[in-house]
């Protein structure tokens, strides 16, 4: 395919003139050249230790398909229907920093438009000091745009970057189809694979809050009511019935904001219930983290042979998995799988699963996984710290730097890793590598029990031997005529129970 760009002024940390619109040509052919970015048609499926795996067939049962029209007869209802993305453009602002950045971010859109069931037919990546206010590209851009979607056939055009309202409605009456940013794109697919009935409805908490500022009329159904002196005299008669069609639609999404809200605030004492519980026993948590579609929920099937969903896709994984394991010693700990991140990830998406991200705020130790294979390794690094920043109690948690993916990864990006993050521990949760090492790292960093008990407890308490064994670290334990001599480190809870149990 061919690209071109808008010659515009040159900066210090870019390529010039012809250099520039080569280099940008480059970026989108190779990125075209690697089909299949979001799900690999190599791909080996997944592995013994993921476990049977139903979910994927059930996923792929919903994957949109290809050549069906996406237009409605009722323009009016088209910003209400869930996104059908199927044939698309794709369209990057190359503003700063260098080619291989832009790649990266071009092909990271690219991925999300196949993870959403789309095809990728062609792209468009304009070197540019900073977006048009108007049309974010520009009038010539757009137009050129406009010749590339007609070229193609294409019936949606994906931009990778947050438009504003404004922005978008002036480049789709350019470009005369579809025109969607990479925010709405990321919400349409988390729609595609919530799954439980708190993560629906923080996605459609987060489509509706993304939706309201965007809101946009066709003809007089949606225009404002006329009253008074208005154009050509025409006053009475003219009037409105009162509402207009799009204040109704106002007032009908913030009403269900309202609701979704009190809903999703209901759904947090359940979670909060189940922590407790958790917590009642003492038991350590520990929160995976990472970018999306590093390997956090292959990791955690290595590590517990929990069998959750594996799929080689952006955001698989929406609802928390939250699994027991043991150290090497034998104390028992939880594993919380948790939702992946993303560079730009939109604040809806931020505040709608901030119960979600709890399971990270509440956590006694976060295993941050990296795709050491990614390109941009760094990026996904500081994205994931960036997010992290966010939310609250997370600050003075312990973290432990996962590079997963090793045996895919360069030796020389694995040293480079190392040296931003000295205490890594490179893994590959395919091939098990380097699994026990971040084992003995996560049973180092997990909290000690605080009390040490030296007790008889008589054999008709048993239980709290097994508690012991559960959530402390046994020394020694003796079986003797008055009942099991136990030396441990437990918690002050246990240990309270420990000395009712002797003293009675």
């Amino acid at each position: 395919m061919t690209e071109r760009t808008a010659p515009t002024t040159p900066r210090s940390d870019a390529p010039h003139g012809d250099d520039a619109q080569d280099r940008a040509q480059d970026v989108v052919a190779r990125i075209l050249a690697r089909a299949g970015t979001a799900i690999q048609p190599t791909d080996d499926g997944p592995s013994a230790y993921d476990g049977e795996q139903f979910d994927v067939e059930d996923r792929s049962a919903l994957r949109r398909v290809a050549g069906l029209s996406t237009e409605l007869e009722d323009v009016t209802e088209v910003e209400y229907r869930q996104l059908r993305l199927e044939r698309v453009v794709l369209v990057g602002l190359w503003s700063s920093g260098t080619a291989e950045a832009a790649e990266v971010s071009l092909r990271e859109l690219s991925a999300l438009a196949e993870t959403a069931g789309s095809e990728v037919l062609d792209g468009l990546l304009q070197r540019r000091t900073a977006p048009d206010p108007g049309t974010y590209l520009g009038s010539g851009k757009a137009r050129e745009l406009a010749d590339l979607v007609a070229s193609t056939g294409a019936d949606t055009v994906i931009v990778d970057s947050e438009l504003a309202p404004s922005q978008r409605r002036a480049l789709e009456d350019v470009v005369k189809v579809k025109v969607i940013d990479r925010t709405a794109l990321i919400l349409d697919i988390f729609a595609q694979h919530a799954q439980s009935r708190e993560g629906k409805a923080q996605v459609e908490l987060a489509q509706l809050e993304y939706l309201l500022p965007r809101l946009r009329g066709w003809g007089e159904s949606m225009s404002r009511q006329a009253g008074g002196r208005v154009a050509g005299g025409a006053g009475i008669g003219s009037r409105g019935p009162g509402e207009t069609k799009i204040e109704l639609d106002r007032r009908r999404i913030r009403t269900r904001v309202a609701k979704l809200r009190r809903q999703i605030k209901a759904m947090a004492p359940s979670r909060a219930t189940r922590r407790h519980s958790r917590r009642a026993g003492a038991v350590p948590s520990v929160a995976i983290a990472g970018y999306t579609n590093a390997g956090k929920s292959s990791l955690l099937n290595r590590l517990t042979g929990a069998g959750v969903l594996v799929q080689n896709a952006l955001f698989a994984t929406l609802d928390p998995t939250v699994r027991r394991t043991e150290t090497p010693d034998g104390r028992t700990y939880t594993l919380a799988d948790t939702v992946g991140f993303v560079r730009n990830l939109p604040t809806e998406l931020i505040e709608a699963f901030r119960s979600t991200l709890e399971e990270v705020a509440q956590a006694d130790l976060i295993v941050h996984v990296v795709d050491a294979s990614h390109p941009d390794p760094e990026g996904q690094l500081d994205a994931v710290r960036s997010v992290l920043r966010d939310i609250e109690g997370t600050s003075d948690i312990p973290e432990i730097v996962a590079l997963n993916k090793a045996d895919l990864a360069e030796p020389e990006t694995i040293a480079r890793l190392r040296t931003r993050v000295p205490d890594a521990v490179a893994v590959s949760a395919r091939t098990s590598a380097g699994i026990e090492e971040l084992r003995d790292r996560i049973a180092g960093l997990l909290p000690h029990p605080a009390v040490h008990v030296d007790v008889v407890v008589p054999y008709q308490r048993g239980d709290l031997v097994h508690r012991a064994h559960v959530s402390g670290e046994v020394l020694t334990e003796e079986h003797t005529e008055a009942g099991t001599r136990l030396v441990a480190r437990v918690d002050s809870e246990l240990a309270a129970a420990l000395a009712d149990a002797v003293a009675s």
